[in-house]
């Protein structure tokens, strides 16, 4: 098969990326919090209206993860959905740009003192996260506490993966592909905290099928082998953005207890279920616009 050919990222192609991203600058730079928020929702209604094809996927995912709401629930929640994504496009222009008097102000963060007496130990942490609509922004404003490196997954589109590789090595102590495991082991030997979110569909050596809102998913077992070779505690950080538009709640617990074991069917399943207890505190927040039940080997894919 042959190669995709890739484009520069100045090629005339990637013209509206650019002015998409100067968009976000200027919102950041000039627009307050709550006014952000409304600009956020306007482009997630425009998203919901025009992206046909993510509004089935979240909606196939929604009908399957809560099978016991209405169909109007469902609507109601899908429509929240896209209003969240589209306030989580708005909030990378303030997880980038944006001082951080402008960001300490959004802040309510419990448990930090997990974090810190776990570093004590000299072993790093690994941050287990997800997929949130406001990801960005929640891991800038935890930056602002204690210093972090992060692990992300390379983008196809070259200025989007300039923008986000170029802006996370600003904020954060290091940027690492995912695919990179032995940089993440020398980087917890340093004794930082390594946020991950590794509850995207995976498949190939390294992954298992465990339930997810008791639906089986294609899950990457990283987590308890990177923890297995480091030594490092796996601490649950998540973040959301409070209803009332008055900034964010970031959350770390008290790191994993027994984990990980001897079974990585067992520890991909305990994982899952803290996503999916993360999941509750606002499950609109979450991105369903992934198709997190494809690439099963036996079970139809959903889509």
């Amino acid at each position: 098969m042959a190669k995709k050919r890739k484009h520069s990222p100045y090629s005339p192609l990637y013209l509206p990326t650019w002015a998409g991203l100067g968009v976000l600058w200027l919102v950041s730079q000039s627009v307050p919090y709550r006014s952000a928020l409304l600009i956020g929702r306007l482009i997630g209604k425009l998203v919901y209206r025009l992206s046909a094809k993510r509004r089935h996927i979240a909606a196939v995912n929604l009908s399957i993860c809560f099978p016991q709401m209405s169909e109007t629930e469902r609507e109601a929640l899908l429509r929240e959905h896209f209003h969240s994504l589209g306030i989580g496009i708005v909030m990378i222009g303030f997880a980038w740009w944006a001082n951080d008097d402008k960001l300490r102000s959004l802040i309510d963060i419990e448990g930090i003192e997990h974090l810190q007496k776990s570093l004590d130990r000299g072993k790093g942490v690994i941050l287990l996260s997800a997929h949130f609509t406001d990801l960005e922004i929640t891991g800038r404003l935890l930056s602002l506490f204690q210093p972090i490196a992060v692990m992300y997954r390379p983008h196809e589109n070259p200025v989007i993966e300039w923008a986000f590789s170029r802006n996370r090595r600003m904020r954060f102590e290091a940027a690492i592909p995912r695919n990179e495991i032995r940089q993440v082991v020398r980087t917890l030997k340093q004794n930082l905290p390594v946020w991950y979110a590794p509850d995207q569909s995976f498949k190939g050596r390294n992954s298992t099928l465990a339930p997810f809102f008791g639906e089986p998913a294609g899950t990457n077992t990283a987590t308890s082998r990177l923890a297995k070779i480091s030594g490092a505690d796996v601490i649950l950080f998540s973040g959301f953005r409070k209803q009332d538009g008055s900034g964010y709640r970031l959350i770390i617990h008290p790191p994993l207890a027994d984990f990980p074991t001897q079974d990585a069917v067992q520890d991909a399943t305990h994982i899952n279920g803290l996503i999916e207890k993360a999941i509750d505190y606002a499950p609109e927040q979450y991105l369903w616009i992934h198709r997190r039940f494809k690439k099963r080997k036996v079970i139809p894919d959903p889509y």
